[in-house]
């Protein structure tokens, strides 16, 4: 699970969302995201669950469903997000 001292990290919201919804077998925007960045994330320290298969397509497939004009750019802005915690945590341990 995402430590408190990581809560004020960008995207952390996001990781802990996404972590809950993995534990809960809920397939959703977050765990999707928790599930691309799930090696970076245990190299972090951070245990992340098993997930399934190919979860960039599924990431995209959900995201195009809800909105298909706007599915690259929100796509590459989720991945971002994620990004930016994965970097924000490597700074703080």
């Amino acid at each position: 699970m995402v430590s408190e001292r990581y809560a004020g990290l960008p995207g952390a919201d996001i990781v802990t969302g996404g972590l809950n919804d993995l534990n809960a077998g809920r397939t959703t925007v977050a765990s999707l995201l928790v599930e691309i960045g799930a090696p970076r994330l245990r190299e972090l320290g951070i245990d992340v669950p098993p997930g399934a298969p190919l979860p960039e397509h599924r990431l995209y497939a959900l995201i195009a469903r809800d909105a298909p004009a706007n599915a690259h750019s929100a796509y590459n802005a989720w991945l971002r997000r994620l990004v930016s915690f994965e970097r924000a945590l490597a700074c703080a341990r």
